[in-house]
């Protein structure tokens, strides 16, 4: 069914997308659309720049109601369609530039034509003609003209909106059919990957007829809107090296050589000096972690390695110089003090806690706006690459023992010392600290039978052999400077406990509010018909921190800001 073919007005256009009619209204006529993006540019992976116009929150919401919806509705168009196509491999699920090049694999020739100012190519006029004209869509033209000013930015689809990829990828359908003729005619194969066309064949009477393909390819692309960009046109031939989307497609799908060479040079002069550049430009971290995440992608591909089932202790020599980068990026080089806690909800519990308390830890957090914060301090995002590449896995205190070890000489196998080595090859210390948060397990419950031994704190306290002396210190001040920039710190305690989760410091009337006729329970196992759990407790406290008494967190809040105020005297 073609939910879209019920749109009839602006207001059954917000219901279907289930947006506020004023708010809709107010998004395009109270603040109006151009004062909802921010505009600037991005360095690209092989150098050179590219203008990204990102939409405000605001918007962004919109635009995403609306790309969920093309989405699905153009899944639904592929079902039905008799012919399996195989033409678009951008921006789509299960797609990449992998697919893109594997259809490229082994041939004679490989033609490579690249479409001029690619987004800008989806005018204002041609985003609401489509919506409006279009079999699968045909919007009223009130209809399709709020569409076309939802998604678009100074007349054009904006690159950087997350409703740009969709819209562009239904209105070339009609450039890849027109293409599947032409590859049916001249027997060659055809794919797209966003504004990069690739043609192949196999066929010796291609390169016969290679003026007579290109002029009816080219006049394909112009009658579709388009423009070429003569100076990123090439024929590659079999025994030369053939490349698309990036990738060498002469035999396997591999990266080039001289690429990863290149980037390996580009992280020891990261490491060693500070900087690298990309074509002659100053390159960036993030340009750099992309260069060896489409590396990895490869290497994944093509040793059929899965990125969730891996033992760390067995990378190649490939993925140890990306296991080495994570560590810089994230240990060593980050740009702002990296906070650890033992889960996520205790993140959610801290930038609650700085967000209620910012006028009095300005080191931590500034308040920009009523209701925008900015964090002066970070926290680790547990990711599979990580668990990956550094055994961080994406929940559990247990973990963070793995961040001691890539920062301190052991003979454990599979572990560097990663610290030492960045020290010494930079001949200089980490930019800001690490700070290791535990919940509070320092006492065991002797009257109940129970001890810590087993507690996440107390074994990493046994990991870094803490003595008598510092264990009694971390005790009274409950924070400790482990190594370098590594720092392990811990909650009060309170209510006259012998321990403490950071739950704890939330104030008791807090546990006893009613959310669906439940109460919070902080046991792993709870009565699930009279308790919830950790997770919506920390999203509740997350959503009302202006309503909430954060005193408690204060001593935690100081040791964090201490620590860095302390770091930042001694770099």
């Amino acid at each position: 069914m073609n939910k879209f073919n019920e749109i009839k007005t602006r207001n059954d256009l917000a219901d279907f997308l289930d947006i506020p009619r004023s708010r809709l209204t107010y998004i395009l006529y109270g603040k109006k659309i151009e004062n909802f993006y921010t505009s600037f540019e991005i360095l690209k992976k092989n150098g050179g720049t590219r203008q990204i116009d990102a939409p405000n929150k605001e918007l962004k919401i919109v635009q995403k109601k609306i790309a969920n919806a093309l989405w699905n509705h153009y899944k639904g168009l592929a079902k039905k369609t008799s012919s399996k196509t195989n033409f678009s491999h951008a921006f789509e699920k299960e797609k990449s530039i992998i697919t893109n090049a594997k259809i490229h694999r082994n041939k004679r020739f490989v033609l490579n034509i690249d479409l001029e100012d690619f987004f800008h190519s989806f005018h204002f006029g041609r985003v609401r003609g489509f919506f409006e004209k279009n079999n699968n869509f045909t919007l009223p033209k009130e209809v399709a003209t709020v569409m076309a000013q939802l998604v678009c930015y100074e007349k054009h689809l904006p690159q950087g909106a997350p409703s740009s990829p969709i819209i562009t990828n239904l209105i070339c359908n009609i450039l890849d059919f027109r293409m599947l003729k032409l590859s049916r005619k001249y027997k060659f194969d055809y794919t797209r990957y966003a504004d990069d066309l690739t043609f192949s064949s196999n066929n010796k009477y291609f390169l016969e007829k290679h003026q007579e393909i290109y002029d009816e390819i080219s006049n394909e692309i112009e009658r579709a809107g388009f423009r070429i960009n003569e100076r990123k046109t090439r024929l590659q031939y079999r025994d030369s090296k053939q490349q698309v989307t990036g990738l060498v497609v002469n035999k396997k799908i591999n990266v080039d050589r001289v690429y990863y060479k290149k980037t390996r040079a580009m992280a020891f002069s990261l490491y060693s000096c500070g900087s690298f550049e990309i074509e002659g430009d100053q390159g960036s971290i993030n340009q750099l972690e992309g260069r060896f995440a489409f590396i990895n992608q490869l290497d994944r591909y093509n040793n059929k390695l899965s990125s969730e089932k891996n033992d760390f202790r067995t990378l190649n020599s490939r993925e140890k110089q990306y296991q080495q980068f994570l560590y810089y990026k994230y240990f060593f080089a980050n740009k702002k003090p990296l906070i650890v806690t033992e889960g996520k909800t205790d993140v959610r519990y801290l930038k609650a806690a700085m967000k209620s308390l910012c006028d009095e830890y300005p080191n931590l957090i500034t308040k920009s706006s009523d209701t925008e914060f900015e964090f002066k301090v970070s926290f680790l995002r547990r990711t599979k690459r990580l668990n990956y590449f550094l055994n961080i896995t994406q929940d559990g205190a247990d973990t963070i023992s793995s961040i001691y070890k890539f920062s301190q000489a052991n003979n454990e196998k599979g572990y560097i010392n990663y610290l030492e080595y960045f020290k010494k090859i930079s001949n200089t210390n980490p930019k800001n600290p690490v700070i290791l948060i535990f919940d509070n397990e320092l006492n065991g419950d002797q009257s109940k039978g129970k001890n810590n031994k087993n507690k996440p704190l107390q074994k990493f306290i046994n990991l870094i052999n803490l003595d008598n002396e510092s264990h009694e210190k971390f005790k009274n001040s409950l924070s400790y400077n482990i190594l370098g920039n590594f720092h392990l710190l811990t909650n009060q305690l309170v209510n006259n406990k012998d321990q403490c989760e950071i739950e704890d410091l939330i104030e008791s009337k807090v546990w006893n509010n009613r959310i669906g006729g439940k109460t919070f329970s902080i046991d792993k196992e709870f009565d699930l018909d009279k308790h919830f759990g950790k997770e919506i407790f920390s999203q509740y406290i997350e959503q009302n921190y202006e309503t909430i008494d954060f005193e408690n967190f204060k001593p935690i809040l100081d040791n964090i800001s201490q620590i860095i105020d302390e770091y930042n005297v001694k770099s």
